[in-house]
């Protein structure tokens, strides 16, 4: 089983993020656009345009690791901009994962297990 550590820092890529990238394309993505080294141990999380999948980007140390998740039913709430993803997320307290402003939002682990 795959846990994360204490004080694990997610980043979301607000807006929608075209499902075709793969570990490259996401990892430029993460240090352009959310302006993080992809290489940092954070997690980065990408969603595609229906809603219903979602790509997490993580280095482990020895390189990079991409969940891909796709729902049956139902759809990833997801902000479209940073003001979004605080109302979104807003008096979610006592989660483990903190997210930063800008790009970047607040996130409650079981919100990613619609």
């Amino acid at each position: 089983m795959i846990a994360p550590g204490s004080g694990l820092r997610v980043y979301l890529a607000c807006g929608v993020t075209d499902m075709r990238k793969g570990v490259s394309g996401l990892a430029a993505l993460a240090q352009e656009a959310l302006r993080q080294d992809p290489c940092s141990g954070a997690v980065f999380a990408f969603r595609g345009r229906c809603g219903d999948r979602i790509k997490l980007l993580f280095w482990d140390g020895q390189g990079f690791c991409l969940f891909y998740k796709i729902l049956q039913r139902g759809r990833f709430p997801w902000p479209a901009d940073s003001d979004e993803a605080g109302r979104l997320f807003q008096g979610e307290a006592g989660h483990p994962f903190r997210f930063h402003s800008g790009q970047c939002s607040e996130l409650k682990p079981d919100t990613l297990l619609v």
